[in-house]
């Protein structure tokens, strides 16, 4: 049986203080699956580290960029390598070990039935750890502004732990993603969805980073709130196309194992008021349908 190949992009700047403990805890809850570090030529040697894991370890490889392009720049160059090197799953996942590895399966398992799972902080069972009231403040109102704008039914739209089925990113031209910050994250989920692809949430528990600098500024903030406003002013809010044949249970294996302990994945997500949206493969996994 041959086995589903997947890869977790890792973008990375000055991360040299994160991405070793990171890559250590990915590779033994998940030790199938490959780890992608994706460095803007850091400062600080995060290259030169990343480079020292890949010789250690055969599921690490590297991708050098030439300077700071910003995360969807980064993530694009990841999902390029990641189809051109023939992989079925393709994840994202921060470098600052605000995304737990071991909580990965989650996504995973959830993709059974989905072509798009996303960690969510936002619905019952996710958590955030250590933010101040601002940015709580922040991040829920940015994605209650993406509900309201576009009318795409996720309370997480901004999450960047997220697992895609290939298809997905083959389906959409790379080439032409131009947002760049957080709101990278708003235009993918919602270009799936309004492509009739099925996106899933799955609760997370999102842990801010110890060490560090955080790379949340105003300019990323008010790429977010133009772009999305230009998204919902040329689309005119237009809802999901046909959507595409779930996908049946998967023949082969998503090699992902949970560590002992580790809960079942649970979904939720905002009930679609449209009578002909798509109500989900079970109780406990409900894909994002019609608004």
């Amino acid at each position: 049986m041959e086995a589903t190949r997947v890869v977790v992009c890792v973008p990375t700047y000055n991360e040299r203080d994160n991405l070793p403990d990171t890559a250590r805890r990915l590779r033994t809850a998940n030790p199938a699956v490959d780890l992608l570090v994706i460095d803007d030529a850091s400062p600080d040697g995060t290259g030169d580290i990343a480079d020292e894991l890949a010789a250690a370890d055969s599921h690490i490889h590297v991708l050098h960029r030439a300077g700071k392009s910003g995360l969807g720049s980064a993530y694009i160059a990841g999902f390029t390598w990641a189809l051109q090197h023939g992989y079925d799953i393709i994840v994202e996942m921060d470098a600052d070990g605000s995304h737990q590895p071991e909580q990965l399966p989650r996504l995973l398992d959830a993709l059974t039935g989905a072509d798009l799972a996303i960690g969510s902080r936002w619905i019952p069972g996710g958590t955030v750890h250590n933010w101040p009231r601002s940015r709580l403040v922040l991040s829920r109102g940015a994605n209650a502004y993406v509900r309201a704008a576009l009318g795409v039914p996720l309370r997480d739209a901004t999450a960047g732990f997220r697992a895609y089925r290939a298809d997905v990113l083959r389906a959409r031209d790379l080439t032409l993603v131009a947002s760049q910050g957080y709101c990278f994250q708003v235009d993918l989920a919602w270009r799936a969805w309004q492509s009739g692809f099925r996106v899933i949430e799955v609760p997370i528990d999102f842990v801010e980073r110890e060490r560090g600098a955080s790379k949340m500024n105003r300019s990323i903030v008010a790429e977010g709130f133009w772009r999305v406003g230009w998204w919902a002013l040329s689309s005119r809010r237009r809802g999901p196309a046909a959507t595409r044949t779930p996908h049946a249970p998967s023949t082969t294996a998503i090699p992902a194992p949970a560590p002992p302990g580790d809960p079942a994945p649970t979904t939720s997500t905002p009930t679609p008021t449209d009578s002909t949206a798509e109500t989900g493969p079970s109780a406990t996994s409900t894909p994002a349908g019609r608004s």
